[in-house]
């Protein structure tokens, strides 16, 4: 089983001809909400790749938590771990161009309200995998993938947004997810060299971990025991780039979790990611 511990958010998404500059207003071609958030996007696409997921969280009392769930209710995702609290539920503002490149803003209402202790220990179990992102408070991400990795549950973290990360907390995780810029902001904080592949042979190195760096429309690469494995992504008409991160990973660790090897694994979520992007929106259908 994947469990996933992260955010959940409606998302307001504008359709802009190019993203706005600093104190420019524009006239947009568009506007719908979507349900999104880094944990329940993982979530969905892993369990669209066929993983039994469940989902730990938390949504506000308003009229937006519903919409924020409405997928995963359809899809069987298991939302019986995420709460319902005094708070707004998470907003996601997002302007997409007419390139299907896009400009996030993230309100975390509720999600600033998930903890750690709302996910039992019978989840976290050999066998199980567990999935974070940085979108719900830091500290609680730390103390659960301690508690998984000494139960010995796989712990995968997608290091998004770029905060500064406890030692510890890198040290009980077996898989590191980062992109680009995640990996360039990790390097600095760590003496870590910036290109790719040595990127990722320090990481290994300094840490004891597995590490993806997925490089948007180049596809991904990823180190694991002393072997480099990269996968490029097919050609496909490109909607919108919002969730395609959140599909691959999704995608990803639904692959490990049935056993595939991190080169297999990998393979699959930036298909994934790919076809993500023929679709409007941070959860495609």
């Amino acid at each position: 089983m994947v469990v996933v511990f992260g955010s959940i958010n409606l998302d307001l998404v504008a359709r802009v001809p190019r993203i706005p500059a600093p104190g420019e207003t524009q006239a947009g071609a568009g506007f719908a909400t979507m349900p999104g958030g880094k944990g329940a996007n993982q979530a969905l696409a892993a369990r669209r790749a066929g993983a039994d997921v469940a989902l730990f969280g938390a949504v506000g009392s308003d009229a937006f938590a519903q919409a924020a769930l409405a997928n995963l209710v359809a899809a069987g995702v298991e939302l019986d771990g995420v709460a319902v609290v005094d708070s707004s539920t998470g907003v996601a503002l997002i302007n997409v161009d007419d390139r299907g490149e896009n400009a996030i803003t993230v309100i975390p209402g509720a999600n600033a309200r998930a903890r750690a202790n709302q996910v039992p220990a019978e989840m976290l179990v050999a066998g199980n995998s567990l999935l974070l992102q940085l979108e719900v408070p830091l500290v609680e991400v730390a103390e659960l993938a301690f508690r998984a990795h000494q139960a010995g549950a796989r712990v995968v973290l997608n290091a998004a947004p770029a905060v500064p990360l406890p030692i510890a907390l890198i040290r009980s995780v077996d898989v590191l997810v980062v992109n680009e810029h995640e990996a360039a902001a990790y390097a600095a904080t760590w003496g870590l060299p910036t290109q790719p592949a040595a990127f990722l042979a320090r990481a290994r190195e300094q840490f004891g971990i597995s590490v993806v760096l997925t490089l948007g429309a180049q596809g991904a690469i990823a180190l694991a025991q002393a072997e480099l494995a990269s996968s490029t992504p097919p050609t496909v008409r490109i909607v919108d780039t919002t969730g395609a991160g959140d599909a691959l990973v999704g995608s990803l660790v639904a692959a490990l979790d049935r056993g595939a090897a991190l080169p297999e694994a990998l393979a699959q979520g930036v298909a994934a990611g790919a076809f993500a992007c023929t679709h409007s929106g941070a959860q495609y259908p």
